[in-house]
């Protein structure tokens, strides 16, 4: 379970500061699969980056799992984000200079999970039908190629939590429609929960719950007018 618990943070802009969220309040509860909507700037990338612990609040709480990610030190944050949490990201962000399966076996080398880890490479990689590209590098790859191995990455380390900023926002529309596809029944079947920013409303149309950033809050879209 996520919880935000009166988070607000702000930026300086010049001689100014811009509130991005003021005493925002949300529970995302495990398991479930919700859809992030909103403006540019609003402050989508920086809600995941609050949860994930990348960035700070200024007041409140973030919750992962009954922990308070903001009031942990900078080691135990970067150990929550490695064993607890996959990111998947618009431009892919697969070391070049590795293969696939060198890709997907870094995680769980920096998590020290050997033994099955072979396997579950594997089995993800089928998951994802690149079975047979083990041993390609990304640039001979698709893009909807590379954000499939994207998404077993992140997965591959069992991770509570998926946090996908705007995932299918580099690809063509039939192409995000089947990774939208492959996430939702891979984080279904792993019982993660995923926690998704887009713009797009096919992306909205898959998950289980619709917020909307509006005015520094998170409103569901059917109240949002």
């Amino acid at each position: 379970m996520i919880e935000l618990i009166s988070l607000s943070k702000s930026y300086r802009e010049g001689n100014a500061r811009r509130t991005v969220f003021h005493a925002l309040e949300a529970t995302i509860e495990a398991g479930s699969f919700v859809c992030i909507t909103g403006r540019s700037g609003t402050g989508k990338s920086t809600l995941l980056n609050l949860i994930s612990g990348i960035d700070l609040p200024d007041a409140g709480e973030v919750r992962v799992g009954g922990r308070n990610i903001a009031a942990l030190t900078d080691r135990d944050r970067t150990l929550v984000r490695r064993r607890r949490i996959g990111f998947v990201f618009q431009f892919f962000n697969l070391i070049p200079t590795l293969t696939v399966e060198e890709n997907l076996r870094l995680p769980l080398e920096l998590n020290g999970i050997s033994g099955e880890g072979e396997q579950r490479i594997g089995e993800l990689l089928a998951r994802v039908g690149l079975a047979d590209r083990n041993g390609s590098y990304p640039e001979t790859l698709s893009g909807g190629e590379q954000q499939r191995v994207a998404v077993a990455r992140a997965l591959v380390h069992g991770p509570d939590i998926l946090l996908a900023d705007e995932p299918t926002g580099n690809l063509d529309q039939e192409t995000g429609r089947n990774v939208l596809a492959l996430m939702s029944q891979m984080v279904r079947a792993a019982g993660t929960t995923l926690l998704l920013v887009s713009h797009s409303a096919e992306a909205a149309r898959w998950a289980d719950r619709v917020l909307r950033i509006e005015a520094g809050a998170l409103v569901p879209v059917d109240d949002a007018g």
